[in-house]
């Protein structure tokens, strides 16, 4: 029995490692074109910062270790260039030429790219984005080189390259999303003059108008420029390739970086050469038990779609978790016991400076009216600790629901970082996944102490308060 993975990052290794557990006799082929696998992404942010000082600490489980401990057949360096569902057999190219495997099960986690919009002038020097552990290096080193009091040389990557050895001035984010407003905190603390574009009226769209608000209201606090309702047009500079300014249609902003943080897309090519089909999302479409239209073929993690648990619709929510979930269930499936992946509910956290922000479900009335709710939202702020507790903060809290059944169809919290947003949510992401309603939300027997929350968590408040509303 031959297990061949395409891709060496969460969902593949997930699905590699937990395939050799169940079955420790079986040919596990793992097939990586980078050098990195099994790494944190999502910390990359915070190793630009400086919070992570070694790129290395991003990764969970070195290549030796998944040869030598795991017995797992890991080849980096190897580019898929096809999937042949009919010979059962995936080719890959390499430094020394080309290698073919024939297999009994073969998964696609070919995972995201970053969005590159059409904007002009993206391909000068000093336009970065990141989505890999590449990209990181390659921003952590501008930064690195920018705070130096001298120009650090670098003959190998041509003169182009040394006018970022004194970048001094402002940095450019294209986009308010998740990497948008981390960066955002990453670049302050390296003593850059960050200017935020946001094609949107508002940042993390995802999130309730409430923690949006509070979000980019602490954003200008910590002199980060917003520029909501501004869609960058061009990325602007002299004949050199030289970066000097972003362009949008009310402005023109100097800068001497400028970083691409507008979301990613589903690597589907190996896929779509293939013959297998893509869903409504544009990723890979899969059943339950992440197969794809090959038979024993499958897709999991950034590359694929999967329904989401409110709409039942598929969607696509490239996060760590349902890689990480959906790559095991296929590693038990191919060992023999078939398991499904499960659903999601798009539950995602954000840091922002001293503010953290969680999500969960459905928030926007005209998502939910499309899956055939009707939705009603409140919104309230309460105290996070015992009144008489020292250092009381407070907790934001929207809750969306189905005005028929009340059944809880979304939330979204904020708060100053350590007053529990983030933890609280959990509460709301287990209703919202097991379609309970409002009234069943506020009986939840959530934990109580002084140092922690009030009587009423913040989240069982908000459920009182539009539960009396429906």
């Amino acid at each position: 029995m031959t297990f061949v993975v395409v891709g060496g990052d969460a969902a593949g290794m997930s699905a590699a490692t937990k395939a050799r557990r169940e079955d420790p006799d079986m040919d596990i082929v793992v097939f990586e074109k980078g050098q990195w696998v099994s790494y944190g992404a999502c910390g990359l942010p915070y190793y630009v910062e400086g919070e992570i000082q070694r790129l290395e600490d991003l990764v969970s489980v070195t290549p030796e270790e998944f040869r030598e401990e795991r017995d797992i057949d890991l080849r980096t360096g190897h580019e898929v260039t096809a999937v042949d569902p009919d010979a059962r057999a995936v080719t890959a190219s390499h430094e020394g030429g080309e290698v073919t495997v024939e297999y009994d099960h073969c998964l696609l986690a070919t995972g995201a790219e970053s969005v590159v919009p059409p904007i002009a002038g993206i391909d000068r020097e000093g336009v970065f984005t990141l989505g890999s552990m590449t990209d990181g290096k390659q921003l952590r080193a501008f930064v690195a080189r920018s705070r130096e009091s001298s120009p650090v040389e670098q003959p190998d990557r041509g003169p182009a390259c040394h006018f970022l050895e004194t970048c001094e001035g402002a940095v450019g984010i294209v986009g308010g999303g998740y990497i948008g407003v981390e960066m955002a905190e990453a670049l302050v603390a390296n003593d850059f003059e960050v200017h935020l574009f946001q094609r949107g009226d508002r940042v993390l769209t995802g999130f309730s108008n409430a923690t949006s608000e509070v979000v980019a209201d602490h954003l200008r606090d910590q002199d980060v420029a917003l520029y909501l309702g501004s869609e960058v047009r061009a990325v602007d500079g002299p004949a050199d390739g030289r970066v000097e300014a972003v362009v949008t249609a009310d402005d023109r902003v100097a800068v001497e970086m400028a970083l691409l943080g507008t979301g990613v897309r589903p690597r589907t090519n190996l896929a779509e050469d293939a013959g297998i089909e893509l869903g409504p999302t544009g990723a890979i479409a899969t059943d339950g038990y992440r197969e794809t239209s090959a038979p024993d073929v499958y897709a999991a993690g950034d590359c694929a779609e999967v329904d989401h648990v409110v709409t039942g619709e598929p969607d696509y929510v490239p996060l760590a978790l349902t890689a990480n979930r959906h790559g095991r269930a296929v590693g038990r499936t191919v060992a023999g016991t078939p398991t499904e992946g499960g659903g999601v509910a798009g539950t995602a956290a954000v840091k922002a400076f001293d503010v953290e922000a969680a999500r969960t479900g459905v928030l926007d009335h005209e998502e939910a009216r499309e899956a055939r709710f009707d939705p009603v939202t409140e919104t309230i702020e309460a105290k996070s600790r015992a009144g008489y507790y020292p250092a009381e903060g407070t907790v934001t809290v929207t809750l969306c629901a189905d005005r028929d059944t009340g059944r809880v169809l979304g939330a979204s919290l904020v708060s100053w970082y350590g007053e529990g947003a983030v933890h609280r949510s959990h509460a709301a992401v287990a209703a919202v996944t097991e379609g309970v309603t409002v009234a069943d939300l506020a009986d939840y027997d959530l934990v109580y102490a002084p140092p922690f929350n009030t009587t009423w968590d913040p989240v069982l408040t908000a459920a009182k308060v539009l539960e009396g509303e429906l």
